[in-house]
C-alpha cells in the first residue's frame, strides 16, 4: 500500500468529511491511480477542479499518484488567470456560459435576464448535459455530484444553495459576473441575443398600457418575442443589487 498527502482548498471542502475539511491529510492507495481516480475516490468531482500541485508543480488528471507525493488541489479560478501554470485541462473556461440540469429552470431563467448565455431544457438527459458542456465549451451547473464526474466534463459546478434566488447569486458571486451582468439582452425562452427594434415596426403587437408607456424595445431573431423594461427587469434590478459587492 502506497500513502500520499491531500489538501484541498476553498469550496472542495464542501465534499469532504469535516475531520479533513481545510487540513491536510494522508490518503492510503493502491497502484498507480491518476489524480482524477484519486480525487473523485475521496468524493470530489473532478469538473470542479482547475488547478492540481504535485509536489508544487502542475500535473493535469491523468498524472499518476505515487507514494509520499504531495498533492493540492485548488477549485476554479475566476478572479485570477491561471491559463499559463495550469495543466489540468488544455484550456481554461473563461467565458461566462453554461449548461444547466433539469432541475434548475429557474434559475436558467434568471441567468439569462441577466444576460448569460444559458443552455437549458427538461428533457435533457445527463449524457446529452455532458456532451453539450464537452462541445460547446459551457460549465455544467448541477445539483447532482455524480454528473460532476463523467470523464467527458471538463468544466462543471455543484449548486450549493436550494432556492432559485440564491442559486443566482451563488453563482454570480462563484464566477465573479458582476461585470458581465447584462439585463435585458437576451431571450428568457430561446437565449438568444436581443435586438433593438423600432416602435413603429411592432407597434400593432403591443398592450394598449405597453404602447402608451414605454418607448424602448428589442426583439428576438428566433422567436420574435418582444422585450420591454416591465416588471421582470425591475425585479431583475432588485436581485442583482443584492449579488453586487457594495
Amino acid at each position: 500500500m502506497s500513502q500520499a498527502t491531500f489538501r484541498f482548498y476553498a469550496e472542495l471542502n464542501d465534499f469532504l468529511p469535516r475531520a479533513r475539511r481545510g487540513v491536510a491529510f494522508q490518503h492510503v492507495f493502491s497502484g498507480r491511480p491518476s489524480v482524477k481516480d484519486a480525487i473523485e475516490s475521496l468524493g470530489v468531482p473532478h469538473g470542479e477542479v482547475d488547478l492540481v500541485l504535485v509536489d508544487d508543480e502542475s500535473v493535469d488528471l491523468a498524472a499518476p499518484v505515487f507514494d509520499g507525493a504531495r498533492v493540492s488541489v485548488f477549485p476554479m479560478f475566476e478572479s485570477i488567470d491561471i491559463a499559463t501554470i495550469c495543466r489540468v485541462r488544455a484550456e481554461p473556461l473563461r467565458e461566462p456560459c453554461f449548461v444547466l440540469d433539469v432541475h434548475l429552470g429557474r434559475l436558467a431563467a434568471y441567468l439569462r435576464m441577466a444576460g448569460f448565455d444559458t443552455t437549458w431544457r427538461n428533457d435533457h438527459g445527463d449524457e446529452d448535459l455532458a456532451r453539450i458542456s464537452h462541445e460547446q465549451r459551457r460549465a455544467l451547473l448541477t445539483r447532482d455530484r455524480g454528473l460532476l464526474k463523467r470523464s467527458v466534463l471538463t468544466h462543471g459546478y455543484w449548486v450549493r444553495s436550494i432556492q432559485p434566488r440564491e442559486q443566482f447569486l451563488e453563482i454570480v458571486r462563484r464566477f465573479d459576473l458582476f461585470r458581465s451582468i447584462s439585463p435585458f439582452s437576451r431571450c428568457l425562452r430561446c437565449n438568444q441575443p436581443l435586438h433593438p427594434v423600432d416602435k413603429a415596426r411592432i407597434e400593432c403587437q403591443l398592450p394598449p398600457r405597453v404602447r402608451e408607456r414605454e418607448v424602448e424595445f428589442k426583439t428576438c431573431p428566433s422567436c420574435h418575442r418582444i422585450y420591454w423594461k416591465g416588471t421582470h427587469y425591475q425585479r431583475m434590478r432588485e436581485l442583482i443589487s443584492e449579488a453586487v459587492p457594495r
